[in-house]
């Protein structure tokens, strides 16, 4: 019995032995082996903390997962640990992400980048961008070349007709063109469209002719500055627009003599004016496309980037459109308005004085109007339209006229052409008046 035991014994330990010899490397084996491991993989497992992963190490069938494209940034990093490809493709898609802001006071402090669009003029990309793109590439260089095209055109034009007008000798008979009501209308319109042309001017353009001269410092104030003021002044724009156009809409309404000045060009291309009324066909086309149309265009979208519309310009993609619109109309009202202004001081003679005093001669309504001075003429109009006496007509002192003495007259200097440029006042009859009982 013990030999059995002692036999089984020793068997057992011989096969301890062999199992133990076959699976412990020898020490050549085991130096081989180490040497055989790269030293970056050592390097890597010597140094503690967080490791980034290799590219190589990257397991090739992560992106072969049907749910690769739709997984949210949790998911992701369990495949590719590191990759927040999903978190920033909801950023740059316009996912609204979590703000401690409110809502009522920032709509838009979730989103950090805007989502994907297309402007006019523009490629498919961010909607910061897209803005971006149509100012820097359309609005500035197709803006100032046109303005720069109608200050030429209007040197041309000066060049090869000169002053208009002049033609007829003065009579010394004032009519009433312009009221004090609508001159001043006119002047505050004018002033605040000089101030926010001359802005928007600056704002836009000056970084290209005057920021070099002047340097960064005192160009950064000044636009600062003009951009205050053009705020400011665009309220009074805009009251000023809406008084403009209610005044004069009126006498801007086409009729069959404005289609035969267009068709004559207005006699720009002869000697005489094409007859029209209080206004000809091309100061009715200023009116309507040069002042009523981009006019209120630019005040709407004023009012949106001045944030004065409820609704409106809480948001990028609102002020976005709304400078587009306003730079757009602006630059088209600032080209035409130059060929208003140029014609009401140095293009036309005695254009300037009409806004000015409000009266023009006899002479200048015939030969710049002749409809509109024969409609004074025939009685129709009246000559004096306000109160304010006109300045070149001078009454004699009022006399207390006796029974049976007849009163004291103004006569005009020609009786047959006079159609009571005067007012009627006690103690005085209108000359023409007079002048027509003797004929």
């Amino acid at each position: 019995m013990k030999a059995r035991l002692s036999l089984l014994l020793g068997g057992l330990l011989c096969a301890l032995s062999a199992v133990a010899g076959a699976t412990t490397p020898s020490a050549a084996d085991s130096g081989a082996t180490a040497t055989a491991q790269p030293a970056v993989v050592l390097a890597q497992a010597a140094a503690p903390g967080v490791q980034s992963a290799n590219i190589f190490e990257v397991k090739p069938a992560a992106s072969e997962d049907p749910g690769y494209a739709t997984q949210t940034n949790g998911e992701r990093a369990k495949v590719q640990p590191g990759n927040n490809a999903p978190m920033w493709r909801q950023v740059g898609g316009g996912v609204t992400g979590y703000s401690s802001l409110p809502v009522t006071q920032a709509p838009e402090a979730g989103n950090l980048i805007q989502p994907f669009v297309q402007y006019p003029g523009s490629r498919v990309t961010n909607a910061g961008d897209a803005w971006r793109q149509v100012r820097n590439q359309w609005i500035l260089p197709y803006g100032g070349s046109l303005l720069l095209i109608a200050l030429l055109a209007l040197g041309i034009f000066y060049k090869a007709k000169g002053q208009l007008g002049g033609h007829l000798p003065d009579t010394g008979r004032k009519i009433e063109r312009f009221t004090p009501f609508e001159r001043a209308a006119h002047w505050a319109n004018a002033g605040a469209f000089t101030v926010l042309a001359v802005s928007g001017i600056v704002m836009a353009f000056g970084k290209f002719f005057i920021l070099p001269v002047i340097g960064g410092t005192l160009f950064g104030w000044l636009t600062y500055a003009l951009k205050n003021m053009h705020n400011f002044v665009g309220p009074l724009f805009a009251v000023s627009l809406v008084i403009v156009l209610v005044t004069f809409v009126k006498d801007n309404i086409a009729n069959m003599a404005d289609f035969v000045w267009l068709k004559r060009a207005g006699g720009m291309l002869g000697d005489h004016e094409v007859p029209s009324h209080r206004f000809n066909a091309g100061e009715k086309g200023m009116f309507w496309w040069g002042v009523c149309v981009p006019g209120l265009l630019v005040v709407a979208s004023g009012l949106v980037l001045n944030k004065l519309v409820p609704g409106l310009g809480d948001v990028r993609g609102d002020m976005q459109v709304a400078h587009m619109v306003h730079a757009t109309a602006s630059i088209i009202m600032m080209s035409i308005l130059v060929g208003h202004i140029y014609m009401g001081t140095v293009g036309v003679k005695g254009a300037y004085g009409a806004m000015k005093t409000g009266y023009v001669d006899e002479a200048w309504a015939k030969e710049h109007h002749e409809l509109w001075y024969d409609d004074i003429k025939a009685g129709k109009i009246p000559a004096q339209r306000s109160q304010a006496t006109p300045p070149a007509v001078v009454h004699a002192p009022a006399k207390t006229a006796s029974v049976g003495t007849p009163a004291p007259i103004w006569r005009a200097t020609h009786e047959e052409d006079c159609f009571c440029v005067c007012r009627r006042s006690a103690g005085f009859a209108c000359a023409g008046q007079v002048a027509g009982s003797q004929r």
